[in-house]
């Protein structure tokens, strides 16, 4: 399988050129990704526990899906293709927005765009890409991730800390 292609974009997310995934990571070049949250009619979301086939945050919890935009590639239909790659979930329109993040460190220079969406699943997972997953309470989600943040990839910490923020928010 040849390597994935990336566009690298500045500051202001416009794509200014590609690069094979494994260069962007190397040299921290700012590229796309997108995370999912699925949460299901009991508010439970439902988390994965990344592969230990990964080349990032191997083992560790995260987003229900998440990943790299393609070269060309926008980040709805992005989102899209990942939870069906990953959850095999096939949805017929785009997840919800909530917010974006700028690249930083945690988010290995990604920008990234958050989504939701409501499934009772069950999930076919697929094997390369995830070890396991399991529906918790979002108190739970929290409370553990305020005891060990370093079972999360720092994506997922930082993600779920500004999920929560923007929640307070809404009436």
């Amino acid at each position: 399988m040849s390597e994935e292609i990336f566009d690298i974009v500045n500051e202001r997310d416009e794509a200014i050129g590609q690069a094979a995934r494994r260069e962007v990571h190397a040299r921290g070049l700012w590229h796309r990704a997108v995370h999912v949250l699925v949460f299901n009619a009991r508010g439970e979301v439902f988390l994965q526990k990344r592969s230990l086939k990964k080349d990032i945050a191997v083992g560790k919890w995260d987003s229900s899906a998440s990943g790299h935009l393609d070269s060309g590639e926008d980040y709805d239909a992005c989102a899209v293709r990942e939870v069906r790659e990953e959850i095999g979930l096939h949805l017929t329109q785009p997840p919800s927005r909530l917010f974006k993040i700028n690249p930083s460190l945690e988010t290995g220079w990604e920008f990234c765009w958050i989504y939701r969406c409501e499934n009772e699943g069950p999930f076919a997972l697929h094997p390369d890409e995830i070890e396991t997953g399991a529906w918790f309470a979002p108190a739970a989600v929290t409370k553990w991730v305020n005891a060990q943040p370093q079972d999360f990839a720092s994506a997922f910490v930082l993600i779920w800390g500004i999920y929560l923020t923007q929640k307070r928010k809404d009436p």
